[in-house]
């Protein structure tokens, strides 16, 4: 392994390219790994997050520990996820070679991310991580619902999954994740990423989103569950008014109608004109079912 330089401990493009072939790491387009090589587009994601140094992060996918090591540098404990065998069981000892000063202030779990539902040490109050293309909504919806101690998020995600994220209601690309983001957070754009920082480098850009979490949870009688069940409803036919693309939700197009009116939206309306209250609304207003609890 390279010793790290005297003015970083960070991972250049010949330490990650050094790592991967002792590891006998290749990345996979399956997980949609590309490593970062760069050490100031690392230092450029944790300010961007606002790391604080009483942070107790959580990264998911560190791969061979580029954004770790960074977060390392600020936060006061950073938990790393990984799913992939050869990567968790190499991760420490690099934290360790690097970063000794700081190796107790890291943890790993060994494991998919949509089946973590309990972390060591305190709770998380940020959510840093570059995440793979493929699965990069699920993960966040699940970290974000799982942790709700998780006060600030930034993650790092295909330019087009940002902008689906980020997007206001009215917009092309406003739906379903824009929407479930919204529920927990207020989200934005936070910059671009270039492909010459990663190895290999991907065929598209990058996008950082940023997730700051609501003060006051949504207000409303619904649960998070009826809400979602709404939204999936009305994205299911975008082209369709939301008075048609309810009705299965609704038990019949009259009566999604009748939960539109209710709750003080039109019925000629369509799904991606409408925020996460409104949605809320609806939810609220659907007639003679049984609510359902929440499950744990």
């Amino acid at each position: 392994m390279t010793s790290p330089t005297p003015d970083s401990s960070l991972l250049g493009p010949a330490d990650v390219r050094e790592l991967a072939a002792a590891l006998g790491v290749r990345p996979t387009k399956q997980r949609g790994q590309n490593f970062v090589i760069d050490a100031n587009t690392v230092r450029r994601i944790v300010r961007t997050a606002q790391v604080h140094p009483d942070d107790v992060v959580v990264e998911v996918g560190p791969g061979l520990g580029s954004l770790t090591l960074a977060l390392l540098e600020v936060a006061d404990r950073v938990t790393a996820v990984e799913i992939d065998d050869v990567l968790a069981a190499a991760l420490p000892a690099t934290i360790t070679a690097r970063m000794p000063e700081r190796a107790d202030r890291f943890a790993l779990v060994h494991s998919d991310a949509m089946h973590v539902t309990e972390l060591p040490g305190p709770a998380p109050t940020a959510l840093v991580a570059n995440l793979p293309y493929n699965v990069a909504v699920p993960v966040l919806l699940h970290m974000l619902d799982t942790f709700p101690s998780i006060e600030r998020t930034l993650v790092m995600v295909q330019a087009e999954v940002a902008d689906r994220l980020a997007a206001p209601p009215g917009s092309k690309v406003y739906g379903v994740p824009s929407v479930k983001a919204n529920w927990y957070a207020e989200v934005k754009r936070a910059g671009s990423i270039g492909r010459n920082v990663f190895w290999p480098a991907p065929n598209v850009d990058s996008g950082l989103v940023s997730l700051v979490r609501r003060a006051e949870p949504l207000k409303t009688t619904a649960s998070r569950r009826e809400v979602f069940a709404v939204v999936d409803a009305a994205f299911a036919q975008r082209r369709k008014t939301l008075r048609a693309a309810l009705a299965g939700w609704a038990g019949s197009a009259a009566a999604a109608e009748a939960a539109l009116v209710a709750a003080g939206v039109s019925p000629q309306a369509r799904g991606e004109s409408l925020t996460v209250e409104e949605f809320a609304r609806i939810a609220e207003h659907k007639q003679n079912q049984p609510q359902e609890e929440e499950s744990a």
